[in-house]
């Protein structure tokens, strides 16, 4: 009990040279005035950030729902993108200005961290260099509008061989994120992005080919897939996806046993895929209605029909009742 008493007297002891040290007197008026102040620092820097943060997603999502889902308009996703950057920002000057309000409520004086400033320069010349670059690109990405959150895009990736294609969540000045057609988000660095094709950007252009026989008859082909086209722009499912009627442009090319024809149409930005599965699907109704089926594999493929499964009849069996023979 004696050397626990000693031994914690000395601890007492040690801590209160250090506060002395620092010109602390007493921990507890320190605790009661300083203490509570950067307290009060902390708290209100975190309430700040997270209420921008939510105004901007609250003004993101009024953003996005100014036209229906599927057709986002171009300043709306522009809108997003620039919020999204303005968060990454604020978040850093804001924990910025906090480290300051701290060293001054410690009365830590600013001038000498002088020094350290300059290591931390020379650290970013050589050490961090990447992150200048990233930081660089994003800026360069929202000023000159390569793409925005919304926007369909395929990146070309500085030492990658598969280039990520997906939908833009988010952009930052230092970090794109992707999220793919599987659900998979990628999180590429923006001075790691050598090349952005933007699949969205303004317009986009839907193709399909229709493979058939080779023995078709090429003038009925072209009157069905041309009267498709024309009706295209009065079929629901496909007018709010066109920005104007298809085009059927003829035979695409032929091989040994069928040919290819092909269609193409404008869609709205990022719908080039809907818009090409819900053609393709009229066009294959319009030739089946004349009997013409597509083609799989170099053979005629046309769509599968229930078969009935008889009960194959041995030799041996009679549906007569026998009766049986005894010896």
């Amino acid at each position: 009990m004696i050397l626990a008493w000693d031994q914690s007297a000395q601890w007492t002891a040690f801590w209160s040279r250090i506060w002395q040290h620092f010109g602390v007197r007493d921990f507890g008026e320190w605790l009661l005035v300083k203490g509570t102040r950067i307290a009060l620092i902390i708290i209100a820097t975190i309430l700040v950030t997270r209420f921008v943060k939510a105004s901007a997603n609250v003004i993101a999502r009024g953003s996005f729902k100014e036209q229906e889902p599927q057709i986002r308009g171009e300043a709306a996703r522009q809108r997003a993108t620039l919020l999204s950057a303005f968060i990454w920002v604020f978040t850093v000057i804001q924990i910025f200005v906090a480290v300051l309000m701290i060293a001054t409520a410690l009365e830590l004086p600013i001038s000498g961290f002088a020094p350290l400033a300059a290591v931390a320069g020379a650290g970013l010349g050589f050490g961090a260099q990447r992150i200048v670059q990233d930081v660089l690109s994003g800026f360069f990405i929202i000023a000159e509008k390569q793409y925005r959150i919304g926007d369909l895009v395929q990146l070309a990736v500085l030492g990658t061989t598969n280039d990520p294609i997906g939908t833009v969540e988010q952009v930052t000045l230092r970090v794109t994120k992707l999220r793919s057609t599987d659900g998979e988000l990628y999180t590429v660095p923006n001075g790691q992005i050598i090349k952005s094709t933007n699949l969205s950007k303004d317009w986009a252009q839907a193709v399909v080919d229709i493979p058939v026989p080779a023995s078709s008859d090429i003038a009925v082909l072209r009157e069905k897939l041309t009267e498709v086209c024309d009706t295209a722009k009065d079929d629901p499912n496909l007018k709010p996806l066109l920005r104007s009627a298809p085009t059927f442009l003829g035979v695409e090319g032929i091989e040994m046993d069928q040919i290819n024809m092909r269609i193409v149409a404008n869609s709205v930005p990022g719908q080039q895929f809907v818009l090409s599965r819900r053609l393709r699907a009229k066009a294959l109704a319009a030739l089946r209605q004349e009997g013409i089926n597509t083609v799989k594999n170099g053979e005629d493929h046309a769509p599968e029909r229930p078969q009935q499964r008889h009960r194959p009849t041995r030799p041996e069996e009679d549906t007569a009742p026998q009766e049986r023979v005894r010896d």
